[in-house]
């Protein structure tokens, strides 16, 4: 990444960081910046998400790793992630109409690894997501044996999980991610 680049992100985070500070209650700025500084790697990624549409913001820190934990906090999900399946499978038995890929393998390639339904629950305690959209979420191998996939939203005041055959896609719903900052 390039220093103007670079800079720019981190003046993005910032703004963001500092006008959200109820998703990351006692957290400081300078030592998330120190610790992005020193992770170029996550600083990519990061990049990656914020380019995606993203938002990715602090929302707290592991409490054994000390690691800030990052995620896509853009109040739908993220417009540069619609339209795809699940995982590489799924856009494999598509015999027609095949999405421009799949959630598990672009987050892969960004760097990054798909929202828990528990993640997805704690973000929703730090404000209303995916009100008119949804985010598809990690998915157990139990379930996506049997060909589906889950996926969440905010409808009526309340987080829903859901289910839908892993290699269907649609406009309305991406994927949010998660990234840990250590």
């Amino acid at each position: 990444m390039q220093a103007q680049e670079r800079e720019k992100l981190l003046q993005a985070l910032k703004s963001r960081f500092e006008n959200n500070m109820q998703r990351h209650k006692g957290l400081a700025w300078d030592k998330v910046r120190a610790r992005l500084e020193a992770s170029p790697a996550a600083l990519i990624a990061l990049g990656k998400m914020e380019r995606t549409g993203g938002e990715p913001d602090v929302i707290g820190m592991h409490e054994k790793s000390g690691k800030f934990v990052f995620c896509d906090c853009s109040a739908q999900t993220p417009m540069g992630r619609r339209s795809l399946c699940y995982d590489g499978d799924a856009l494999d038995a598509r015999k027609e109409h095949k999405p421009k890929g799949s959630v598990v393998e672009m987050a892969a390639a960004m760097g990054i690894e798909l929202m828990t339904q528990e993640q997805y629950r704690q973000l929703q305690e730090l404000g209303e997501f995916d009100t008119s959209t949804s985010s598809w979420v990690n998915t157990p191998p139990a379930v996506r044996k049997l060909g589906g996939a889950l996926f969440c939203d905010r409808r009526y005041g309340q987080v829903f999980v859901y289910h839908n055959g892993a290699q269907s896609y649609y406009a309305s719903r991406g994927f949010r991610g998660v990234l840990s900052v250590g």
